[in-house]
């Protein structure tokens, strides 16, 4: 599925950018060596469904060449491919850098290692976080596939048996979490799709706290936090990052918020 926009590069605002030129099925998109056939057109006139014809790695290879990182006006230097990638990454199947991750690098894990702080891991495919169209953006975020190591599985029901907190880094880590969550608290071990959003009335089954980006209110990931705390406490700290210019967006700063019991 992919997201069309018209004329215009990453130094024009998303909510100004065109709209696509007129598309049909069949129609072919060239992307360096690599051609898109347009399958078919959904229910928006930014979204539809693409298919790149070649063997899976001859298509990563040729996003990874010839693609650019979904990029914001906010950051007026055009980005490379290693620029969105966090210090501890792994697989290549994020399609919007997990911002939360960049907080973290090689020395904070060895830190948390010697303070007997767990660390683990999992796999989720990030989508995109704004389109600039408030119809769309109601949307996000679509349907994600992840992936959750049985050794993770495991460390969470360890953490758990001893009453630990579950501190998800990053919005994605948590949607993961939460959509292989059983009801006491442990997670499913495997492949899924996290479908539907974590938001103000989700039960929060697995994560405790959340280490996590400066959000706006209005974005799916803030919506995000409303599941962790009251709209007057996400308030109150919006009020605080704008007076002392915290850095929003996915180059900017962080904060540890923990749950709160909600009403």
């Amino acid at each position: 599925m992919a997201i069309v926009f018209g004329a215009g590069g990453h130094r024009t605002r998303t909510e100004d950018r065109l709209p696509p030129p007129p598309l049909s099925p069949g129609n072919r998109l060239r992307l360096g060596p690599l051609e898109a056939v347009v399958e078919r057109l959904l229910d928006h006139p930014r979204l539809l469904e693409l298919r790149f014809p070649g063997n899976r790695a001859a298509v990563l290879a040729g996003l990874a060449q010839h693609g650019r990182p979904i990029q914001y006006a906010h950051v007026p230097e055009p980005l490379a491919l290693w620029d969105v990638w966090t210090k501890i990454a792994a697989r290549p199947v994020a399609f919007e850098a997990p911002s939360a991750g960049f907080a973290l690098d090689w020395r904070t894990l060895q830190s948390w290692r010697r303070h007997d702080v767990g660390f683990a891991t999992l796999t989720h495919a990030t989508g995109i976080s704004s389109t600039g169209d408030r119809a769309l953006d109601s949307r996000l975020p679509f349907d994600e596939p992840y992936r959750i190591p049985e050794h993770t599985a495991t460390q969470v029901a360890r953490a758990k048996l001893r009453g630990s907190r579950i501190i998800a880094v990053g919005t994605s880590v948590v949607r993961a979490l939460e959509a292989a969550a059983n009801p006491d608290g442990s997670v499913r071990a495997g492949n899924g799709i996290a479908t539907g959003r974590v938001a103000r009335d989700t039960p929060l089954r697995v994560v405790d706290a959340i280490l996590t980006g400066v959000h706006q209110p209005g974005e799916s990931h803030f919506e995000l936090l409303r599941a962790f705390a009251d709209d007057a406490l996400l308030a109150s700290a919006s009020a605080a990052f704008a007076a002392h210019r915290y850095r929003t967006h996915e180059f900017g700063d962080s904060m540890l918020l923990n749950r709160q019991q909600l009403d």
